[in-house]
């Protein structure tokens, strides 16, 4: 089957979240994979509940928070390095497949676009920071809908956009709770499992599951 989209998450997924703090672990110290780890854990915790409350916050704001939370938890992590590591997230390395692998879905003739919980400003920045803004058809926020994935309106975003059923797109994530979110919408999905962690959800299974985004090509 032919895709007439294939739509991406972004962190994780296209651009690497751990990059920014990688490129100041040395100042960080020891503790900088925890911190980095935790970092993510709370950006993602703090926009579920806040959906949950209906109290929607951009996506920036709730990186901010997180990234303040990280330095009380891990205080041997000096707080001078905020602004430093707050810079670095705006201008996330993508992984090194991403350029090529959008590039031979885009000659298919397939619709590209990234689907995030990132604010506009964030995503915009981070595609140009890669390279790949002219390889994308759309950018969708969920600052549009003030609430986050996985509401199912986030996904709607795309199929009314390009005017497809769900059947027709092709969900790619690296976040096993997203490709829950997007497999029970309808989307034909592809968990990225980077890291090998476990299937949590096996009641909404992908369809595919690879280490990266190499092979996504092949797939029918």
């Amino acid at each position: 089957m032919a895709y007439a989209a294939y739509v991406f998450d972004a962190y994780g997924t296209l651009f690497d979240v751990h990059a920014a703090v990688r490129k100041h672990a040395e100042k960080i110290g020891p503790e900088a994979d925890r911190f980095s780890t935790l970092w993510r854990a709370k950006q993602l915790e703090y926009s579920w509940v806040r959906a949950l409350m209906n109290r929607y916050q951009d996506f920036w704001v709730l990186t901010e928070q997180a990234l303040d939370t990280c330095f009380e938890l891990i205080p041997s992590v000096d707080k001078s390095l905020r602004a430093d590591l707050l810079d670095a997230y705006w201008k996330l390395d993508c992984y090194a497949e991403v350029p090529q692998v959008l590039t031979a879905l885009k000659a298919s003739g397939a619709k590209l676009a990234i689907l995030s919980n990132g604010s506009p400003a964030m995503l915009e920045a981070a595609a140009k920071a890669a390279g790949i803004t002219d390889l994308l058809d759309e950018i969708f926020s969920v600052d549009t809908l003030r609430t986050y994935k996985t509401d199912e309106r986030v996904y709607e975003m795309a199929t009314t956009h390009f005017r497809i059923y769900p059947e027709a797109v092709s969900f790619q994530s690296s976040n096993r709770w997203d490709i829950a979110g997007a497999t029970a919408f309808g989307f034909r999905t592809v968990w990225m499992n980077r890291y090998n962690m476990p299937d949590e959800y096996p009641d909404l299974s992908p369809a595919a599951v690879l280490a990266d985004l190499n092979g996504l090509t092949a797939l029918v």
